[in-house]
């Protein structure tokens, strides 16, 4: 699964993220400059809890991928609105281990 940006138009179709990580929940900031989202390992099927996933920021203007944070989570982690409004902070939810 890679990430995947259009106009709402349905035109300009571009893949934002291109790797063998299952990337899934795309949250675009507020100041429109970078998507968070949330990547598994390799070989994951859908999007599931209880995963050892990474948080990451994809810059837009530039293309870079930064891991932020490995965290256990997956589903649920970021599913809702979850930046702060001036886009430089955002919340999460990191799961306990069972």
């Amino acid at each position: 699964m890679q990430l995947w940006r259009v106009h709402p138009d349905g035109t300009g179709m571009e893949r934002i993220t291109d790797d063998d990580r299952v990337n899934w929940f795309p949250h675009p900031s507020p100041t429109g400059d970078g998507v968070l989202y949330v990547a598994y390992e390799s070989g994951i099927e859908g999007h599931p809890r209880d995963k050892d996933v990474e948080l990451r920021l994809l810059d837009l203007g530039d293309g870079s991928i930064r891991t932020l944070l490995p965290i256990f989570g997956g589903q649920g982690s970021i599913n809702v609105p979850c930046w702060h409004p001036g886009g430089r902070r955002f919340a999460f939810v990191r799961y306990a281990r069972p």
